[in-house]
């Protein structure tokens, strides 16, 4: 199996809240003299509530966001998208590729004033592909030598690709040469974990703020695992404390677009998520902000709790009959853009031609909105299927954006001749739990990816994929991902034009339905500066972000 999943973005417009703004490098919080404003403190809101703090755990773009500001690993992304060592002070590649020396950095402290060692990367590494962990993104290790073998319980936790020489050398072997590992060794997921804080709190690990330690320029306060409002306090025990320059982050969790605006105005707040009008009568706030970063937006329909669903005709039906255009321009009002595949824009262009990959691999009909279709091939669907109507629960999250965009989708396919659905609005950390769960009829899923290249996006789909719930299979698709990952790792026109087909042959099938890129319009006071903010990833880190008097 290869490098699947998108970065779990989570689900329908999950929380990836833009800031912006460079200022200039400095080299520690002046205390309010300068540049700086007396006080450190950002105030940001969220739209959904934080899932964990586990790493092995996370799947959602927020608790990655947290573990990303809170946790530090070999190497972070700067404002290009590049990994820049952070733990790792020298990085030795041999073996075309396959094999991996890290020379650690030495002094750094957990919060629990443990060593950071290379055992941590070790444990964290093995509790992630365990089995009885039961994590959904340790297909992201498969790569490593011996990690799907480990993860299907056929092989010893202990054989992982991956062990300390000492306590500051880390070896990784490698089953292939993987041109993108260093970019995955940015993400979270590959960062180390506490192996005492793990025995200490046993299953609480990562539950609340009080179950976690941290290695990284924060760490989580005043989170009680429940809460809607949660702080990242200034990590003082941080190897690299002098480039940080805020004392604390609160972050408060406000489902209502309107509540948030209202705290902006009332300058409560530094940041708020936009939706509809209030988009429109911003477009020239001064403290308007609008990215467009690479997380779609898909209606699934799952073919193992609706047998209906498996049939082509009627799931071609379901996407002809949704008015993309309508739905972002008329409904969502914020920029979103409807999709031309399951793979959104700026995920890369061809090695020889340059053309983008959402063009190059674009089926019309698979993303189309024609009413009259949709009802001829619903007939004939129904007809193969033996049904004559269609009753079935839509599951969403209870943000405004998503119930509007649920609601509309509602309207659509209720269109169709005996189509009847039922919208089922839930909070977020219970959404997750049942899509992953696969206790849905129909869902609204947002996913984003960990970095910009097609494979992050097709490889949900691939047989054997944790996030594929929905039950698609294609044998042509799994070959095409398997030939592009094993086969043509070193030769990228063959293994572009293999992901070209891939894509097109999932949307030839319906195994989805594509819906919109997801736009991140928001208020941004102009006076929050220098946050390293990454599209097509984790959304943003606050290690050298301050507030500008």
């Amino acid at each position: 199996m290869n490098l699947k999943k998108i970065f779990a973005a989570s689900t329908a417009l999950a929380t990836i809240l833009i800031l912006t703004g460079c200022g200039k490098t400095s080299q520690s919080n002046n205390g309010g003299t300068g540049k700086y404003a007396k006080t450190q403190t950002l105030n940001w809101t969220e739209n959904t509530a934080l899932a964990t703090a586990d790493i092995s755990k996370a799947t959602d773009t927020l608790s990655f966001d947290v573990l990303m500001n809170t946790q530090e690993g070999l190497y972070r992304l700067d404002k290009n998208g590049t990994p820049k060592g952070a733990l790792a002070t020298k990085t030795s590649i041999t073996d075309n590729g396959k094999h991996y020396i890290f020379n650690l950095r030495k002094g750094v402290k957990w919060t629990n004033g443990d060593p950071v060692t290379a055992k941590d990367f070790v444990y964290s590494w093995q509790r992630t592909v365990a089995p009885k962990t039961a994590s959904q993104d340790a297909f992201y290790f498969f790569q490593v030598k011996n990690a799907e073998g480990i993860n299907s319980g056929k092989k010893p936790v202990s054989s992982l690709g991956i062990k300390a020489d000492g306590k500051y050398k880390l070896e990784v072997t490698l089953t292939k040469p993987v041109t993108y590992f260093k970019k995955l060794l940015a993400w979270p997921l590959f960062f180390p974990i506490n192996q005492n804080a793990v025995k200490k709190f046993g299953d609480k690990y990562g539950t609340a703020s009080k179950y976690t330690v941290s290695n990284g320029p924060f760490k989580l306060t005043k989170w009680s695992g429940t809460s809607k409002s949660w702080t990242l306090a200034k990590n003082n025990s941080y190897w690299d404390k002098k480039a940080v320059h805020l004392n604390k982050i609160n972050e408060l969790v406000s489902e209502d677009t309107t509540t948030s605006y209202n705290l902006f105005t009332a300058k409560k707040t530094d940041a708020t998520l936009l939706s509809g009008q209030q988009v429109k009568n911003n477009q020239h706030n001064p403290n308007f902000v609008k990215r467009l970063p690479t997380a779609t937006t898909r209606l699934d329909l799952n073919q193992n709790k609706v047998k209906a669903f498996k049939n082509f005709n009627i799931r071609r039906a379901f996407s002809l009959a949704i008015n993309r255009e309508q739905l972002t321009k008329n409904v969502l009002q914020d920029g979103s853009v409807p999709l031309k595949g399951f793979v959104p824009s700026k995920m890369g262009n061809n090695p020889k031609t340059g053309e983008a990959f959402d063009k190059e691999a674009y089926v019309k009909d698979a993303v189309s909105y024609n009413l009259k279709q949709a009802k001829t091939l619903l007939k004939k669907g129904y007809k193969q299927a033996g049904i004559k109507q269609l009753h079935v629960t839509l599951l969403t999250s209870d943000t405004d954006s998503s119930k509007d965009a649920a609601e509309f989708i509602q309207a659509d396919l209720q269109k169709l001749p005996g189509v009847k659905i039922q919208v089922q609005s839930i909070p977020f950390v219970q959404l997750i739990s049942k899509q992953a769960a696969k206790n849905y009829q129909t869902t609204v899923q947002t996913w984003q990816s960990v970095f910009a290249d097609p494979i992050n996006f097709l490889d949900v789909f691939e047989k054997g994929s944790s996030y594929n719930t929905s039950g698609y299979k294609s044998s042509k698709y799994d070959s095409l991902l398997d030939q592009s990952e094993n086969k043509f790792g070193n030769q990228p026109e063959k293994r572009w034009n293999n992901l070209v087909q891939a894509e097109k042959t999932l949307m030839n099938d319906q195994g989805t339905i594509p819906l919109y890129q997801v736009a991140k319009s928001q208020l941004l006071r102009k006076n929050v500066k220098n946050v390293v903010y990454n599209p097509a990833g984790v959304p943003y880190d606050w290690k050298t972000t301050y507030i500008a008097k």
